[in-house]
């Protein structure tokens, strides 16, 4: 068997794949740099834009896997976030034992302030694509996505 293996996709496959990582990295990288984020860290951002997907409100482990983020690395935000007023912990109605991260108001209003600014960054980032190409680009990352 060939360094392509049986359909001679193997290769395709590692390029696309390194072109994906290196974007990713390197979008992350200049998105941190941005100054959008308001006294937030990236990660505490995601927390809040997160939530606001969720409807302002997740449990805690459901949280942890839609933000990416193992749950002790996620309680710690919570935290930091709670600290501030941004969001809040409560009990979890169906289960006692459970959490419930909920978006404050101003957690919700500072989401979308610096949300505003973090989209039009994402907006220059990509402003060498077009619309159609965009689509193309949406199209192929959800098709690799579960679900």
């Amino acid at each position: 068997m060939s360094e392509d293996g049986p359909d001679g996709r193997t290769r395709a496959a590692v390029d696309a794949w390194e072109s994906v990582f290196r974007l990713q990295a390197t979008m992350l990288r200049r998105f941190a740099a941005q100054d959008v984020w308001g006294g937030l860290s990236v990660r505490e951002y995601d927390v809040l834009y997160t939530l606001a997907r969720c409807g302002g409100r997740s449990r805690l482990g459901e949280l942890s896997e839609d933000a990416y983020l193992p749950q002790p690395s996620l309680s710690r935000l919570v935290d930091r976030l709670a600290a501030q007023g941004l969001l809040t912990r409560e009990p979890d109605p169906r289960d006692g034992r459970g959490v419930v991260v909920v978006l404050t108001p101003e957690g919700a209003a500072r989401q979308r302030e610096i949300g505003g600014r973090h989209a039009a960054g994402i907006a220059r980032e990509f402003a060498g694509l077009s619309a159609q190409e965009l689509t193309e680009l949406t199209r192929l990352c959800a098709k690799l996505l579960p679900g």
